[in-house]
């Protein structure tokens, strides 16, 4: 089993009659701190997005319009997350293939990253990402 599972984490919700308001603190709320942020909107109806790993990166997702399914995959397990709450995020660590999928109208997907962009860090091969998940495992650097 790789080290850190991808897991649901509840943000912080102020309820007020004006309108509610969730925050994000980096190493509070989430695990790393916050080095890049972007978000996919307008994405087609059928649409897969991601459809790779990161080898360092960390992200946590949100929902922060609309809804997603996040597909999840460690190399020996897969997850599916339904993500539809801008309170709610995904923790997704790294040496974790994800694809997202199912997109409502109007939606938008919200990514929190822990590293800079770094083309060198994706892995866009699944039969590799299998590879390097079972090295990591055989080697004890999981």
């Amino acid at each position: 089993m790789s080290q850190l599972k991808c897991k649901m984490i509840e943000l912080p919700k102020i309820l007020d009659r004006r309108g509610n308001l969730t925050f994000i603190e980096a190493c509070c709320h989430i695990p790393f701190n916050i080095k890049r942020v972007y978000y996919l909107y307008d994405v087609p109806g059928g649409a897969l997005r991601g459809g790779h790993a990161h080898r360092h990166l960390q992200q946590f997702v949100i929902a922060a319009s609309g809804s997603f399914t996040v597909r999840t995959d460690n190399g020996f397990e897969k997850e599916d997350f339904y993500l539809n709450r801008s309170y709610y995020g995904l923790y997704v660590p790294t040496m974790t293939w994800r694809e997202i999928d199912n997109f409502s109208s109007g939606s938008v997907c919200l990514v929190l990253a822990s590293e800079h962009y770094d083309q060198e860090d994706y892995i866009r091969d699944y039969h590799e990402f299998k590879q390097l998940a079972a090295e990591g495992i055989a080697d004890g650097q999981s």
